[in-house]
């Protein structure tokens, strides 16, 4: 009985190494390998021009990011951030979430920046009048953010700038949308949590962030340990590994035609 349980044991521990540690070892050799800047100093922050200008631009939109994070953080997670405008407006306004000075930080960057050098990726855009009716609850979203003092921020488990834009996505569900498996610190709340998913379309139980399990139609199944988050996609066959996100089909960009 001992020796059956021992090997259940060693079973367990080189399943947790096989789904969670070794996706980690080989995004590091890749990012070892790479030529990523290693420092902000170094990383290219400009447009990369995915946006026209707002004054060129008539109707509503709204954008969410997200793009590979910088040094050694680029390992495990994406950074995320919010891009609108409302209808006429001559100025896009983007919010993130920073690990420096005050949290929340408004235009701090160029709305379609590259992030620590680069491109981000298309999460959600949506126009016209559903723009229009989701911008309001993005503000008030912002507006209510709990962690936005001084010191609220936390690499991790959170909360951080993926904390962030998981709470907005929450407060505009018809978006059906949801941050991808490796925004580290998206499924952060304070203390327990047990009901639906960002998307509404499914369910999820979680500890501060820390540990949990989801089932939905938009997030697929995903176990989350110690932040780190391993799964599958039935919707777009896809496996979910640490450090890398979804490995298969990727989700269409959350748009008023697929959303």
């Amino acid at each position: 009985m001992t020796s059956r349980r021992f090997n259940r044991r060693v079973v367990f521990m080189l399943l947790l190494f096989a789904v969670f540690l070794m996706p980690l070892i080989a995004r590091a050799a890749l990012y070892a390998a790479g030529d990523a800047p290693r420092s902000w100093r170094d990383a290219d922050w400009s447009s990369t021009g995915a946006l026209p200008a707002a004054k060129d631009y008539g109707p509503a939109r709204l954008v969410v990011f997200t793009g590979a994070t910088g040094a050694w953080k680029a390992i495990f997670s994406v950074h995320s951030w919010v891009v609108f405008k409302r209808a006429g407006e001559t100025r896009w306004t983007r919010y993130d979430v920073v690990g420096w000075g005050s949290p929340v930080r408004r235009n701090g960057w160029p709305a379609d920046g590259r992030w620590y050098g680069n491109v981000p990726a298309t999460l959600v855009d949506v126009s016209g009048a559903e723009a229009e009716s989701v911008i309001p609850k993005v503000e008030a979203a912002v507006r209510d953010y709990a962690y936005a003092a001084n010191g609220d921020y936390r690499i991790w488990p959170g909360p951080n700038s993926n904390s962030f834009t998981a709470a907005v996505l929450r407060a505009a569900p018809e978006l059906k949308t949801a941050l991808p498996a490796n925004a580290v610190g998206r499924d952060y709340r304070r203390g327990l949590y047990a009901g639906f998913t960002d998307s509404r379309t499914g369910v999820e139980l979680s500890a501060f962030g820390l540990a949990g399990i989801k089932a939905g139609w938009i997030e697929g199944f995903e176990v989350n340990l110690l932040g780190l988050v391993a799964g599958f996609d039935l919707r777009y066959p896809a496996l979910k590994l640490p450090g890398f996100g979804c490995v298969g089909m990727t989700p269409p960009v959350a748009t008023e035609a697929n959303s």
